[in-house]
């Protein structure tokens, strides 16, 4: 397979040069084609999207197809512009015959490898960003979503590429990286858990290759005691428990003002108690990670979580959850379903007495379990938010949206949303990434689509006529005067001394037109 993908990648290199030598619009205008085959398929999509992962309709589409949707429109009207040649300000007066110019390049192949998590909305905003920077792409999906996959493969087939321009491909999970890499691919573009990160920096290491890494999360949320409760509810219990708690930037955990704690708690109970989880049919008593292509009771449309994506990632969180308890961790409340069965069906959990030695409170919990914490004020619950390897995204929720905005900017994650959580993943024009575990590099806006560009200054000799510049050989005492002069005229500690050097800075200016 490592052959075929190599082949399929130097395929795609000769055909990306003329690609990219096309005018923008023309690379727009085939995309808008996809957008268009998309917008006649959103309810076929959608179900594809319902049956592999298995997440209720309304998540597929809301979460899925419609910020595709949101994507496609804003990189085809942005796109021109950043990759357009930018002009630099000059820095300083004293480099006046200088004109910079920044400039960007399409890398050339762009790998892209995506979760079973969010199978549709992930890779497409970066295959569609790759394609209108001006390159060749290769994607893999995770293989438990195949059909979401080919889904993809035929929305971009009916923009009318260059063949060969994109490839999907299909291999083992374990494969694909090593294969990507060492096939040749000019930068990579990965979305997974963080173990698997790292095994891909080790292999991409010798080659100084690139990546884009978007990996783990335990986000946590701050609940102030001015927050509005039954809107912080709402939102907590949707960004923790939707995708079956399978979001990398979910809530996971959620301190809470003492002041409030007892409120927000019967709350949050209340709300998770009354969630209806959607059972798959046939009934999901399948082991390992085979998944039978079958949707929802009642076509999914009147449930609010699905169930788990496997049998392997339930047992996971069985696991973490277990351990929570048996070191002191309560289940505060919990939807129908139980964690210790076979079905794919999982409940969801709100723990409390939860300790930072626990798993709910220093792992990422990849399933519907929330912890719910008391904290005596915004400087604990900062604290105690940063106190994570990972830092993908948060939220803070409050009526005082001014000093929410400053406890925003201390909460050590990527995005930080305010009365709001994981929605900005949603939205194009905001960058997604996180620090730390979770990753580097951004996905989606501005600076998302730059990183399928590399970037290439020019610098530009406004009076070419002029003989040397002041810092060139032959050195002499006068010429370290001169720039001496400089320096000081810059740096200078008083107002008086600045204005002394000003004859010994004109007199080394002459040094432009100086001969041997």
């Amino acid at each position: 397979m490592k052959k075929e993908i190599a082949e399929i990648i130097a395929r795609g290199r000769r055909v990306q040069a003329k690609w990219a030598a096309l005018p923008y619009k023309e690379r727009c205008g085939r995309l808008k084609k996809a957008a268009r085959f998309l917008g006649s398929h959103i309810d076929e999509v959608t179900e594809t999207i319902h049956k592999d992962n298995g997440k209720v309709k309304l998540d597929a589409l809301a979460a899925e197809v419609l910020p595709a949707v949101m994507a496609l429109s804003y990189y085809t009207k942005q796109g021109e512009r950043l990759c357009r040649d930018e002009r630099i300000r000059g820095g300083s007066l004293l480099m006046f015959n200088k004109r910079s110019r920044m400039t960007y390049k399409p890398y050339g192949m762009i790998g892209v490898i995506s979760p079973w998590n969010y199978p549709f909305a992930i890779p497409f905003s970066e295959v569609v960003m790759a394609l209108l920077a001006g390159n060749a792409v290769i994607l893999k999906v995770a293989s438990g979503v195949l059909n979401v996959g080919r889904g993809l493969a035929a929305v971009f087939a009916a923009a009318g590429l260059p063949s060969g321009l994109f490839a999907y491909v299909e291999m083992p999970g374990k494969e694909a990286g090593p294969a990507f890499i060492q096939g040749g691919v000019d930068k990579l573009f990965f979305t997974g858990s963080t173990a698997v990160g790292r095994e891909l920096m080790a292999l991409a290491a010798p080659r100084l290759l690139p990546l884009v890494l978007e990996l783990g999360g335990a986000d946590a949320a701050i609940v102030r005691a001015d927050a509005d409760m039954e809107k912080a509810v709402n939102g907590i219990v949707w960004a923790g428990f939707s995708n079956a708690g399978q979001s990398c930037g979910g809530v996971q955990r959620v301190f809470v003002h003492a002041a409030v704690y007892e409120q927000f708690l019967k709350k949050l109970s209340s709300a998770t108690e009354k969630l209806r989880i959607c059972r798959r049919l046939p009934e999901d008593s399948r082991t390992g990670d085979n998944r039978a292509e079958a949707g929802c009771e009642n076509n999914g449309m009147d449930y609010d979580i699905g169930p788990m994506f496997n049998l392997k990632q339930k047992r996971t969180v069985a696991q973490q959850v277990s351990a929570c308890l048996k070191m002191g961790a309560i289940i505060a409340a919990k939807s129908e379903g139980d964690l210790d069965d076979d079905r794919l069906l999982a409940p969801a959990i709100v723990l409390v007495n939860a300790r930072s030695d626990m798993p709910i409170m220093k792992e990422e919990v990849f399933g519907p379990v929330i912890a719910v914490v008391p904290v005596n004020g915004d400087e604990e619950a900062v604290s105690l938010a940063n106190a994570s390897p990972y830092g993908l995204a948060g939220s803070v929720w409050s009526r005082d949206q001014r000093l929410a905005r400053k406890i925003a900017a201390r909460v050590n994650a990527g995005a930080v949303m305010i009365n709001d959580h994981l929605m900005s993943h949603g939205l194009a024009e905001t960058p997604w990434g996180g620090f730390g575990d979770s990753g580097f590099g951004r996905t989606h806006a501005e600076m998302g689509f730059r990183e399928m560009l590399k970037a290439q200054v020019i610098v530009d000799d406004a009076l070419p006529f002029v003989k040397r510049n002041l810092w060139w050989q032959p050195y002499s005492e006068k010429t370290y005067k001169g720039v001496r002069a400089i320096v000081e005229l810059l740096a200078g500690a008083t107002l008086g001394k600045r204005i002394a050097v000003l004859p010994g800075v004109i007199k080394i200016f002459f040094r432009y037109w100086a001969s041997n």
